[in-house]
């Protein structure tokens, strides 16, 4: 069982780098949606999401005596802030942003769907409806970025055939 509670921990602490790199990416991402009103209210009401499950999954470390990985979070907020600025330059950066999201989305679901699993090995039974709160958000953000993906990307090609800044 200590293994499996060395994967469990590493696994937490990086769903928690996880969360912190999304923060970073959707905040870069946020500022330059003014064009795309339906998608920037989505992406703001999935920050507020996301910090309360980054804000959830540090308890549940603590509460495990392992605090977040310093160096995973930094890292990934170092990548997140490098997609967000290599982004600002590319003519179709909503719609890679949106395609990258949706990608980011289904990691996350997945890796809370190993979180969950893991935890009902170990009988973890505090950190199981974190986890499945966590899912539920992840896989609904995924779902609605799929289905606005149609919407997202003729807003965009209507912008750029008018020569109007497509990318906002």
């Amino acid at each position: 069982m200590d293994d499996i509670r060395e994967h469990y921990v590493a696994w937490l602490r990086d769903a928690h780098a996880m969360e912190e790199q999304a923060l970073t990416m959707m905040r870069g991402m946020l500022s330059r949606l003014e064009n795309y009103p339906v998608l920037c209210a989505r992406m703001e009401q999935h920050v507020a999401e996301t910090e309360r499950q980054a804000e959830s999954l540090r308890k549940l470390l603590e509460g495990r005596d392992s605090g977040a990985s310093v160096m995973k979070d930094t890292l990934g907020k170092a990548t997140a802030l490098g997609q967000a600025l290599g982004g600002m330059f590319a003519d179709d950066e909503v719609i890679k942003g949106v395609m990258a999201s949706y990608t980011f989305e289904q990691m996350e679901v997945a890796a809370y769907k190993v979180l969950i699993s893991t935890a009902a090995v170990l009988e973890d039974t505090t950190a199981i409806p974190v986890f499945e709160q966590n899912l539920a958000e992840e896989q609904d953000m995924a779902d609605w970025l799929f289905d606005h993906l149609d919407q997202t990307t003729r807003i965009f090609l209507a912008r750029d055939e008018a020569g109007l800044p497509a990318r906002r």
